[in-house]
């Protein structure tokens, strides 16, 4: 995955194309979560390159992997209004 990853930010379509193959590859490999772990750090990056790429990326493990992806997503702790437990889940786990 760390000689994949770099790739990403390549201009050329077909290594981007051979890039996003192998990043699929390795979410069936390693799990959506591990890819989930790089690609939250890019989805808010000031640069709008990044984020292009970084929101491909997400979307297209959330396509493939949306159910499994709860699990990676950071928890947030509840507040005066707003309430982020997720009860049914946590009981499966």
């Amino acid at each position: 995955l760390n000689y994949v990853w770099p790739n990403i930010f390549e201009d050329s379509p077909h290594v981007i194309n051979a890039t996003c193959d192998a990043i699929e590859g390795l979410m069936v490999a390693l799990g959506p979560n591990v890819i989930l772990a790089y690609t939250i750090q890019g989805l808010y990056h000031p640069a709008r390159k990044v984020r292009e790429i970084y929101w491909k990326i997400y979307n297209m493990l959330y396509m493939y992997a949306a159910d499994s992806l709860v699990l990676g997503y950071p928890v947030i702790e509840d507040e005066n209004e707003n309430f982020y437990a997720r009860t049914t889940l946590e009981l499966f786990i």
